[in-house]
């Protein structure tokens, strides 16, 4: 019988999304990748019961976490209800819809029927009558944004949502969508976005900004581009690594040896504060206005426990910003010319 740590909360940091009452830990646990079908019950059953231990008290999924579809959902249900139900009023738990979940014109995007469908599905898999938060999960260029919105709001009244989010959205898109959401009296209170050193989206489409100016939080995922931002990668490509047995996010072409060798050079500065590349990736985000948490991933319990040391990282100097910003531009420079 699973009983949690008492000094769960005495080290985590949490803050307001944005103008709302909601808090969230600095650190959350995104569940899109090793909760599926084809991992391990107990890695992912050690990785959720440590993530709380230590004041994680967000999980974040999607109808189409897994593999297979929902997969993650089913896995994390079980989870709760073997392990983590009596602490259900301590956790935030959020789920999306929005990419392609099952056949036919029903099941993707952002139509009324999709959504509310797909929020039913979720919660039965789950084992759960509501969750806290229910994004939609990207922009639909064909259906109305008042019809997208009008779900969200739905989902809301019904009691089967706490609060409405939106995630892969732009800040131009952002603003419409929150003019829809106030008229319909919706606590619309979060932007998931993908943000990291490496990748300035929420910056490039105004969306980091649009938030502060509506008062809504950031949650950002990939901060550690798909592990590039690690020392997984800095001295040759392991035979172990997702490159190597997957390759659907991350592949050898993507990291040549001239930007390895400006990976290095951010590891070093890292190095000089005495901290993991990770680690200084993730505070990066962390100091960024408008953010109020950052989503990592795991394969296993340590690396959230070394994520988690993001939480003793000293601010970054103003010196070792500007260095961060050089590096950076050259790799994207070079992530262009690869990419022409």
């Amino acid at each position: 019988m699973y009983t949690a740590n008492p000094d769960r909360y005495s080290r985590m940091e949490y803050r307001r999304c944005g103008n709302s009452g909601l808090k969230l830990p600095v650190i959350s646990l995104g569940l899109w990748q090793n909760f599926g079908d084809t991992g391990k019950y107990e890695t992912m059953r050690e990785m959720i019961l440590t993530a709380f231990d230590n004041g994680i008290t967000h999980f974040d999924l999607a109808n189409n976490y897994g593999p297979e579809n929902g997969a993650a959902e089913k896995n994390f249900g079980r989870i709760l209800k073997e392990d983590l139900m009596p602490y259900r009023d301590e956790l935030i738990i959020s789920t999306k819809a929005g990419y392609d979940m099952w056949p036919g014109p029903y099941g993707n995007w952002g139509s009324r029927k999709y959504l509310l469908a797909s929020l039913d599905q979720s919660l039965e898999r789950m084992g759960i009558p509501y969750v806290d938060i229910f994004y939609h999960h990207r922009m639909d260029p064909d259906t109305p944004l008042e019809e997208t919105m009008g779900a969200l709001a739905q989902a809301v009244r019904s009691g089967k949502a706490l609060y409405a989010g939106l995630s892969n959205y732009d800040g131009e898109t952002l603003k419409k969508a929150t003019e829809i959401l106030n008229r319909l009296e919706v606590p619309f209170v979060i932007d998931q976005n993908r943000y990291s050193i490496l990748d300035r989206s929420p910056d490039e489409n105004g969306l980091r900004q649009a938030g502060i100016e509506e008062g809504k939080g950031l949650i950002t995922f990939s901060p550690l581009a798909k592990g590039q931002l690690t020392d997984r990668y800095l001295n040759g490509i392991p035979e172990d690594s997702r490159i190597r047995t997957d390759g659907r996010f991350l592949h050898e072409s993507d990291l040549p040896e001239e930007k390895v060798a400006l990976l290095r050079e951010l590891n070093e500065v890292a190095k000089a504060r005495g901290e993991d590349l990770s680690v200084m990736a993730l505070k990066w985000i962390l100091d960024k206005e408008g953010v109020t948490s950052v989503l990592i991933g795991a394969s296993r319990a340590q690396q959230i426990l070394k994520n988690l040391q993001v939480l003793d990282s000293r601010p970054l100097s103003p010196e070792e910003l500007e260095k961060i910003e050089v590096i950076a531009d050259q790799i994207r420079e070079i992530e262009k010319k690869h990419a022409a």
